[in-house]
């Protein structure tokens, strides 16, 4: 499961269809690749040694790309990275995917970039393909559970098998929460139940998806599956808050967006002190560490509101994030 294959096929007879007679080429390779190729489950796994690096020069009208600067400043993210973006209502995370899919896009045009949307609303979806970055692959609220759980588990497949050839794979999932949810539907319950109506085996099947990312030991395939998923809070749902309690510490590093920022207008809607990267020692360069440290003391103990102004102030200051560095680092 997941593998494209092209090949020539043979013409539909009546009554039957059209029936596939040789096979060309496996995920764009040759067959021939298939017999050296790892499973995926064989596969070790490292920590992210290597930053996927999101600032992007020449946003579209010349428009400072504050987010990813904010996001390789103070929670860098991995090839391999399996991140999650908390947010509540109206924080803005649908602006923080859709400039973390462009940085992706622009700096990494090689890399394979999947977005995968689960029960959202229609116009998000549209919004999402016209941005024109990576595959979108799309299961909206007015579909069923049975065909969120599908369209989920197939785009893992695929990606998966990427991986497996040695390719480098992103993907951005919206929401986990609500693939959680569909789980929790569609799988056959085992009569005990958690608190706010979730059933005790239903998470199983989303841990396993956030589990999948990880980067390839060196010595094997060398790929890497980055795992980009938002998990929802304060809803009002006691299901999706006992969901956020299940996965939060299962990723390695955790972008925390702030409603109260959003409301405010003042964005990247980030929770700086509250985000963070576990080993982010790994992915960056001693001066970018130094620099992280250095605002993180800066920043330590002011609200979220005065924090990313103070940030956004040497952002507009500095035009990018070497020169920011450089002068964080009084060099």
């Amino acid at each position: 499961t997941g593998d494209e294959i092209a090949g020539s096929v043979r013409a539909a007879s009546k009554g039957k269809s059209a029936s596939l007679e040789t096979i060309t080429a496996v995920q764009g390779k040759s067959p021939e690749v298939l017999r050296e190729r790892p499973e995926f489950s064989s596969l070790g796994a490292v920590h992210p040694n290597e930053q996927l690096r999101l600032e992007a020069t020449g946003k579209p009208g010349g428009q400072s790309d504050y987010t990813n600067r904010v996001i390789d400043l103070l929670c860098p993210m991995g090839k391999g990275q399996r991140a999650l973006i908390v947010a509540s209502a109206k924080a803005g995370k649908t602006m923080v995917l859709q400039s973390i899919a462009q940085g992706v896009s622009v700096n990494y045009p090689g890399a394979d970039l999947f977005i995968l949307l689960v029960d959202e609303r229609p116009e998000e979806v549209f919004e999402m393909e016209a941005a024109g970055v990576g595959e979108v692959i799309a299961s909206s609220f007015d579909n069923p559970a049975q065909r969120h759980v599908a369209v989920a588990e197939l785009t893992l497949e695929r990606a998966r098998r990427r991986v497996e050839m040695g390719d480098d794979v992103v993907l951005i999932v919206d929401s986990l929460t609500r693939l959680a949810r569909a789980y929790n539907t569609v799988e056959k319950g085992t009569g005990r139940t958690l608190s706010g109506g979730l059933d005790a085996q239903s998470l199983e099947k989303p841990k396993r998806f956030l589990g999948s990312a990880r980067r390839i030991d060196p010595s094997q395939s060398g790929g890497s599956l980055t795992i980009i998923a938002t998990a929802l809070v304060d809803t009002g749902s006691k299901m999706d808050q006992v969901i956020f309690e299940e996965f939060k510490g299962t990723g390695n590093s955790e972008l925390v967006l702030s409603r109260e920022l959003a409301e405010r207008r003042i964005y990247p809607a980030i929770d700086l002190v509250a985000s963070a990267t576990r080993r982010e020692e790994l992915l960056l360069s001693d001066p970018a560490l130094s620099a992280s440290r250095a605002l993180r003391q800066r920043i330590a103990g002011m609200t979220p509101i005065n924090a990313m102004n103070d940030l956004l102030t040497d952002l507009k200051r500095y035009p990018t994030n070497d020169e920011l560095i450089r002068a964080i680092n009084g060099a």
